[in-house]
């Protein structure tokens, strides 16, 4: 099968937006990403895919922490600006959760310490246990199919 069949295939299934942060040397790096999953209720455990390629690869193996921001529907900006899609935006403040850089405002903010990492393919799979969470009532930014979507209440 080709990428771009395999690809069009997983865009298939929809999945919320996260934005995945973490800090070197006092420099706060984020990606958007939606390869996210819990893994475990105990101990509480999450799991993110990072591309071979990305640069945040080597940044979280550096800090052994990253943070998993789940937006928003209002969030769609930055979403995009940790895509790479707008260069042109407003500075990104984050604020902490353990010490953790987080998004301001996203729906769920999760801290996490690296605890295992598996090289899979062209990506690493990064195993977080979960130090601490911040949970906020609004809409999910949603991915379907390569377009942002919202849910629709019935």
């Amino acid at each position: 099968m080709e990428v771009r069949q395999f690809r069009h295939a997983m865009g298939k299934f929809a999945t919320g937006v996260t934005v995945i942060a973490t800090e070197v040397d006092g420099n706060v790096h984020g990606m958007t990403a939606n390869a996210f999953m819990s893994v475990s209720l105990s101990p509480q455990l999450v799991v993110i895919s990072i591309a071979e390629k990305a640069q945040m690869l080597e940044k979280i193996k550096q800090s052994g922490t990253f943070s998993v921001n789940i937006l928003s529907a209002d969030q769609k900006e930055l979403s995009m600006v940790f895509a790479g899609q707008l260069k042109d935006h407003d500075e990104v403040v984050f604020e902490r959760l353990q010490g953790v850089p987080v998004l301001p405002n996203a729906l769920t903010q999760i801290s996490c310490e690296v605890t295992a990492a598996h090289v899979e393919g062209d990506h690493t799979l990064f195993i977080g246990r979960v130090t601490d969470i911040c949970v906020n009532d609004a809409e999910p930014l949603i991915y379907y199919s390569g377009k942002y979507r919202r849910l629709v209440k019935e």
